[in-house]
């Protein structure tokens, strides 16, 4: 699927690009939303972060049409006080939490489960624990807690206890055979509108990219980075990530104020071409 940037009208009028304003891409990716915003204001300089290097190749072609106001670094968003500390204030920053496009089409990463891959869900390379690890080497409670705490998937003791009787006749190694041991456990009934898969999956990647402590840490580093007046607009997936956002802002409410009080979410033509985005919900906010 050809990579599509979700919200990405609805971000940009959020964040209020100005002239020669300084914006963060906290979440590069495929670089849609810096894309968008270096056409949008020709006057603008983008930093783009990310901590797939992969993004990188992208990057090198954004950073060829845009040698002057964008700058690529490959690292972890919760970094970001270290990677800007001798840098000036920025204006405004962007993220986009959870997979890119990218990580999820290409089946060699085991992000998706619609084409049989191996077992990894590593954002970066340089990560150690993968899928693998966690299914073959994980004990039943801990992979069942795994399920529960980052997938909210109810039948996780029935998923985990399946998958420790399967890894005894041999190991699981790629995404298909998960995917079979998870409808075996759940009787291939369905109990919700998404694939019976889907929360598991969701789980082990949160839990093998730390993704919800990076969140939390890059939310409350941002003082650090950003002007008085400064920006913040946050693109959310799922529960986990909308929660960690709304409990930020009300432990923060003296300095960090809505933008929008209701939460924007796609329309239904972007659905429509883009079904990837229909579980996204977009937020902005000003540091005072």
């Amino acid at each position: 699927m050809a990579h599509t940037p979700v919200l990405l009208s609805e971000a940009i009028e959020l964040m209020q690009i100005s002239d020669k304003c300084k914006v963060i891409d906290a979440t590069f990716g495929d670089g849609g939303h810096t894309k968008a915003i270096l056409n949008y204001n020709q006057t603008c300089n983008v930093f783009g972060v990310d901590r797939d290097e992969l993004a990188a190749t992208q990057a090198k072609i954004v950073e060829s049409q845009y040698p002057e106001r964008f700058r690529f670094l490959c690292s972890r968003f919760s970094l970001l006080p270290e990677l800007f500390q001798n840098t000036e204030k920025f204006d405004s920053v962007l993220f986009d939490f959870g997979v890119s496009s990218s990580q999820i089409d290409d089946y060699n990463r085991g992000f998706s489960f619609m084409r049989d891959g191996p077992l990894d869900m590593r954002m970066s390379g340089t990560d150690t624990i993968t899928a693998f690890d966690i299914v073959n080497t994980y004990s039943q409670k801990d992979i069942a807690d795994i399920i529960y705490n980052y997938g909210e998937e109810r039948k996780s003791r029935e998923i985990a206890k399946r998958i420790v009787e399967a890894r005894k006749v041999s190991s699981i190694t790629t995404t298909l055979q998960l995917k079979n041991i998870i409808n075996d456990a759940l009787h291939n009934k369905k109990f919700s509108k998404i694939d019976n898969a889907t929360k598991t999956f969701q789980a082990l990647r949160i839990y093998i990219n730390q993704e919800l402590e990076e969140i939390s840490s890059a939310l409350a580093a941002l003082p650090l980075i950003l002007k008085h007046g400064a920006r913040i607009v946050t693109i959310s997936f799922h529960a986990l990530e909308s929660r960690l956002v709304k409990e930020w802002q009300r432990n923060n409410s003296n300095t960090i104020k809505k933008i929008n009080k209701k939460v924007i979410k796609p329309s239904r033509e972007e659905i429509i071409q883009n079904p990837r985005s229909r579980s996204a919900v977009l937020r902005g906010f000003i540091y005072e």
